[in-house]
């Protein structure tokens, strides 16, 4: 029995170990990791497991999550900043350089106005340059002619409106003395003592005064035979000065500038015959009124009221002051009040029948923008201003619609290649 046990008992280590070599050689884990305890198993186990555990790393520290609004407003930032700053520049630059500059800017707006006649006489089979050069010189003669007519007129009138302003400084003195302020004539004669020491004060800076009157006319003649020469070259050879100035830029971003350069001028061009056509009817009802009312130098009202028309909505109601105060100290003060009537009835057709039928559908410039614009032309660069800066909120409007709609179209074409899900 007992030799019969100690063989059982072998027998069962054999199967076992049978069973623990089995195990090893389908997984290649020893039993003990599978809940089996062998037998006269290796230390390898334990000295692993009495390895030491790594040092664990230290946290990193998570960075600061930026609000989407924040990174938006960030990005736009710093480019309107960058926009800003090369806008500034060119300002600058434009404004060291305005004498050529402006003269630049009027010559463009004048070819504007005359490049229709150059193309009508190129049409009926005159060579280009000298369609120009009749043009030039037709325009330099009406300009001239006009002068003429205005210079005669204030020749002739000069003795008679003379004699009437000194009647109506006496009106204006007896309205004084008798209307609602009551002044003796010791105050009048105060009153007219100060207004003489005001003008004698300045009469130490006569010189300097002389000095910046004789600059200013060698500058303006200068931009005169700058804008004239400009003028020539722009209608004679504009296409090749334009593509010259295209081609200066990236080849990527020519055909873009072309297109964006071509609304502006069209723009630019239906801007100035618009304006033609307002201050011609502005000029031609206030010269009239002034004619019908018997104020003189109706004809040199009139001119100055065309040309002051070129800046809309503002320009001609300031020179038909001018008629006003004429009317007043030739004609007495209901022929004033009568003249300033005609003047307002003059604005009122151009605000609200020829501004927005001519410049509201060929500029597509609401009123509003047209003040700001003359508002903004002003305190940047005065007269001259003025009269710019319509004319470039015109171009600019007309680059930015281009520019709009071209990325429309694009976006249009993209959905349209964009290839449709195939259905399942």
């Amino acid at each position: 029995m007992v030799e019969q046990g100690s063989g059982m008992s072998s027998l069962g280590r054999m199967i076992d170990r049978l069973r623990s070599d089995s195990r090893q050689d389908v997984t290649g884990v020893p039993d003990d990791e599978h809940g089996v305890v062998a037998d006269n198993l290796p230390d390898q186990t334990t000295e692993a497991r009495q390895a030491p555990l790594p040092q664990e790393q230290a946290p990193v520290p998570r960075s600061v999550e930026i609000p989407h609004g924040i990174e938006i407003a960030t990005a736009w930032s710093w480019r309107l900043l960058l926009i800003a700053a090369a806008g500034g520049l060119i300002f600058w630059l434009l404004r060291f350089f305005s004498e050529v500059t402006v003269a630049l800017a009027i010559a463009l707006l004048i070819t504007a106005l005359a490049i229709p006649f150059v193309d009508l006489l190129g049409r009926l089979g005159l060579p280009r340059g000298l369609a120009t050069a009749i043009t030039v010189i037709g325009g330099l003669a009406v300009v001239v002619g006009m002068l003429a007519l205005v210079g005669q007129q204030v020749t002739t009138q000069l003795s008679d409106l003379r004699v009437e302003v000194v009647e109506g400084l006496q009106q204006i003195e007896d309205w004084l003395q008798d209307g609602p302020l009551n002044m003796s004539d010791a105050d009048i004669s105060a009153m007219v003592d100060r207004v003489q020491e005001t003008f004698n004060s300045g009469n130490g800076e006569v010189v300097t005064r002389v000095t910046e009157v004789g600059t200013t006319v060698t500058r303006v003649a200068a931009g005169f035979f700058i804008v004239l020469f400009a003028t020539y070259f722009f209608l004679y050879q504009g296409n090749r000065i334009w593509g010259f100035l295209v081609g200066l830029f990236p080849r990527a971003a020519r055909r873009q500038l072309d297109d964006s350069g071509r609304r502006a001028w069209v723009s630019l061009t239906a801007f100035v015959r618009a304006t033609v056509l307002v201050a011609l009817v502005d000029a031609v009802g206030i010269a009239l009124a002034a004619a019908v009312l018997r104020v003189p130098l109706a004809l040199a009202i009139g001119v100055l009221v065309f040309l002051g028309a070129f800046v809309p909505l503002v320009g001609a109601l300031v020179t038909g002051f001018v008629a006003v105060l004429v009317a007043l100290v030739s004609q007495g003060f209901y022929i004033s009040l009568a003249m300033l009537g005609a003047v307002v009835l003059v604005q009122q057709i151009e605000a609200h029948v020829l501004q927005p039928f001519l410049l509201g559908r060929l500029v597509s410039l609401h009123p509003l923008a047209v003040i700001i614009a003359i508002a903004a032309g002003i305190v940047v660069a005065g007269i001259v201003g003025a009269l710019i800066a319509v004319p470039l909120v015109a171009c600019g409007s007309a680059i930015i619609k281009h520019i709009a709609g071209e990325a429309e179209q694009e976006r249009v074409r993209r959905r349209i290649r964009r290839p449709r899900p195939r259905p399942v």
